[in-house]
């Protein structure tokens, strides 16, 4: 199916959802570059068309109306056969030369067609060639933008990491030290408990004997 300048205009792409696609504005400008180009070719094949229609209409003219010159004798038929000839001969040369000159001019009219159409189609061809070019740059582009945002992301997860890691550490040895203190005033707790208990006891014997 031949390819329309409506056809690119209409043509919609699917977003991509996992990864990044083209830049949606400069594939928009390419594409109306592109139907530009195609709206000039079809112009010019057109014009190119109309020619060698009225070149062919023209032809068609000329060999239709070749055979209509040897006419004019149909008055003479009585006349004798050597009168007839020389009257036939140029009639008959007319008629060839006005065939070779349509022939020429039709071959002409084919040529430049030919030409058209080959200069169109090295011009498409050069077009689809930049588009593959430039959609490769875009996704070249795409892709170096991509590694590079992920490798500043890795840089920020490094160092997110790296806090974490300093956070825990932080965490056990406040743990540690606090586990340690704690421990440290049970037992002082506990040895002034038990150093208070006797010096209790002892003054309960001396309040007994002096009763």
């Amino acid at each position: 199916m031949a390819l329309t300048p409506e056809d690119v205009v209409q043509k919609r792409f699917q977003q991509t959802k996992f990864r990044e696609g083209y830049d949606q504005d400069e594939v928009d400008d390419f594409l109306d570059e592109v139907v530009v180009e195609l709206r000039r070719l079809i112009q010019e094949k057109d014009e190119v068309q109309q020619k060698l229609t009225a070149a062919e209409a023209k032809v068609a003219e000329l060999q239709s109306g070749a055979p209509a010159a040897p006419a004019a004798p149909a008055k003479v038929e009585a006349a004798p056969a050597p009168v007839v000839a020389p009257v036939a001969a140029p009639a008959a040369a007319s008629a060839d030369d006005t065939a070779e000159s349509s022939n020429n001019l039709l071959q002409l009219a084919r040529r430049l067609h030919d030409e058209h159409v080959a200069e169109g189609a090295q011009r498409r061809d050069s077009l689809i060639a930049e588009g593959h070019a430039t959609a490769a740059r875009v996704v070249a582009e795409a892709e170096a933008k991509q590694r590079a945002q992920m490798q500043v992301l890795e840089q920020e997860r490094s160092v997110l990491e790296h806090k974490i890691d300093e956070l825990r550490n932080f965490e056990r040895e406040y743990r540690s030290q606090l586990r340690g203190y704690i421990e440290g005033q049970l037992k002082d707790l506990d040895a002034s408990s038990s150093s208070s208990a006797p010096d209790a006891q002892a003054g309960v014997t001396a309040d007994s004997a002096a009763v």
